[in-house]
């Protein structure tokens, strides 16, 4: 029995019971030569090891021990007891265990800890085989350098064994490489190896472990390497369990500018996202260190000047950034967005300017009749992207001096254009907002002729025929549909999540669940259909394919509920 108390990315915080037997993943399991009092362990007896669990022995290092029910394997061994499966590489073709099988071990890891790309291959492959009901452990793998890594891929359970062998050669394995040293340092091995393992608890807790593990791979070249990898061939893999509500996190690394959450701002920004077609001035903006970007002072500034020029209806300011590459205003709110913190050094790495100068242009693609740009230095990220583009700094983006060219440009640049309609700036802004949440194609469903938005951003809501549908606060950062607005959304199929027949009294648990779209992400809107009809809209605590592969646990935090 699985219990998923806490996600980070891939990595999560789980507690996993057989009876009277319980353990906290991610674990280190203890290597042993005799009696243990842990109930979960790894028992090194006559040259073999075995998994003991309450007891019961399972073999790790035997012959070619295969059960009928593993008749497709090649390659592999895999000894099955009733709930505890073990595989050692190579891996087969195609792994399928019974459904009792609740732990899958792979017991010769310690071959891949020199081959990056294996590494990942093997931990996609495992995860993705068994899904998210099975614990999966690495043997002979982890050390205190690795094991955050090997823990945001995917992996629950470790052993001591590396950290023993090594410390039995005077190798001391810590947090930030491997270091010869004099005499046995086993005992300090395995002491930092379990002090690595609470704190990857911990940041896994704290919704940060990539931020760890940007810290530890650079200890070696073989961990770098992987995790490169894995952010280039596992993206689909990382992609799938990111939070779209996640929280404040830091890119101090170049590693950190491919985490699978911020390419995916990028991707669904070029995939989705849509101007507002009223808009004609494209503005151009630096970014600020307080997030939101429009409740910084600096931001505060730019916007009297906007509004000074009497036309910011048809004025679409733009935030120039990394790692995220552009944000439109009206998208501030939304994670990562609303959450990054980045150094500052007016230095821009060469990925940097790539992926800026190809948002830039894509915007800009878009139409727009004028471009100013208020980044002073950093428009040198733009040029030749246009010919025409007005520069409005005068040594800080701040000064008076900046200000007033600003005012004075906008007014320079709207000259003959036409004042736009508060009410009709709004809907259709709010259009674009929900293109990038959803698509288009749902969003020109809720924003059809009859419906209309009203509020101030970031506070709006969306109404038809004075029934509401949607709500965006800064607090969600995000789009907050009611049972209406899930009506809506329910007729593209998409983000609905089956359930069963039963009276719906709170929150939806992953064991009421039929069926969900695999699109979900954890943060993203869901609606709860039950035979045909909407019954309920909330937030994904699960992605799409958790919530249907999972036992126990809140699919769907309920937020509304249809009135019989």
């Amino acid at each position: 029995m699985l219990d998923v108390n806490y996600r980070s990315f891939r990595g999560r915080v789980c507690e996993y019971k057989d009876g009277e037997t319980s353990i906290t993943t991610p674990a280190v399991l203890r290597t042993v030569n005799g009696p243990c009092d842990d109930r979960i362990h790894i028992l090194v007896e006559g040259g073999s090891r075995f998994y003991v669990d309450n007891g019961v022995k399972h073999p790790l290092d035997g012959g070619q021990i295969t059960s009928t029910s593993f008749g497709l394997f090649k390659g592999g061994v895999v000894m099955c007891g009733e709930k505890v499966a073990s595989v050692r590489l190579p891996l087969p073709e195609k792994i399928e265990l019974p459904e009792t099988v609740e732990v899958l071990l792979l017991s010769n890891a310690y071959d891949l800890r020199g081959n990056a790309r294996a590494l990942v291959d093997a931990v996609i492959k495992l995860r993705e085989s068994v899904g998210y009901n099975v614990v999966l452990g690495f043997l002979g793998i982890a050390e205190p350098s690795t094991l955050a890594l090997l823990a945001y891929m995917g992996v629950d359970l470790f052993d001591d064994s590396l950290c023993k062998v090594l410390g039995s050669r005077g190798v001391r394995t810590i947090p930030e490489g491997l270091i010869e040293s004099a005499g046995d340092v086993t005992e300090s091995n395995v002491n930092d190896l379990m002090i690595e393992c609470a704190k990857v608890s911990d940041f896994i807790r704290g919704g940060r472990l990539r931020e760890l593990v940007d810290q530890r791979v650079s200890s070696s070249p073989i961990s770098v390497a992987a995790l490169r990898v894995f952010d280039r061939v596992g993206y689909d893999y990382q992609e799938e369990a990111i939070n779209n509500a996640g929280s404040r996190f830091s890119c101090n690394t170049t590693q950190s500018l491919r985490r699978p959450d911020v390419l995916r701002y990028r991707k669904t920004f070029m995939e989705r996202y849509v101007k507002p077609p009223h808009k004609k001035v494209l503005l151009l903006l630096p970014c600020s260190a307080k997030k939101p970007y429009h409740t910084s002072k600096t931001h505060k500034r730019f916007s009297f000047s906007i509004h000074a020029s009497n036309f910011d209806t048809v004025v679409h300011e733009v935030i120039v950034t990394s790692p995220l590459g552009v944000v439109p205003r009206e998208l501030d709110c939304f994670y990562p967005a609303n959450s990054y913190d980045i150094p500052v050094t007016g230095e821009w790495k060469c990925q940097e300017k790539e992926f800026i100068r190809e948002m830039v242009s894509h915007l800009m693609d878009q139409g727009y009749e004028k471009v100013i740009s208020h980044l002073g230095e950093d428009t040198e990220l733009i040029a030749g992207l246009r010919d025409d583009i007005v520069e409005t700094v005068v040594g800080d983006s701040v000064s008076p001096a900046s200000l007033t060219n600003l005012e004075n440009a906008l007014r320079d640049a709207t000259v003959g254009m036409k004042v736009g309609d508060y009410a009709e700036d709004r809907k259709e802004t709010i259009r674009s907002v929900l293109s990038f949440q959803f698509g288009k194609d749902i969003a020109d469903r809720i924003m059809d002729e009859n419906t209309f938005g009203t509020g101030r951003f970031p506070y709006w809501k969306i109404q038809r025929n004075k029934v509401q549908l949607a709500m965006m606060s800064e607090e969600r950062g995000a789009f907050s549909l009611t049972v209406d607005g899930g009506k809506v959304v329910a007729e593209s199929g998409r983000n609905i999540v089956n359930m069963m027949d039963f009276e719906l009294k709170g929150n939806l648990f992953a064991v009421g669940v039929i069926d969900a779209d695999p699109g979900i992400r954890i943060g993203d809107e869901a609606v709860v259909m039950k035979n045909g009809e909407v019954v309920a809209v909330g937030v994904a605590v699960m992605s799409g394919k958790e919530m249907t592969q999972l036992k126990r646990g809140i699919a769907v935090k309920i937020r509304h509920k249809a009135k019989k």
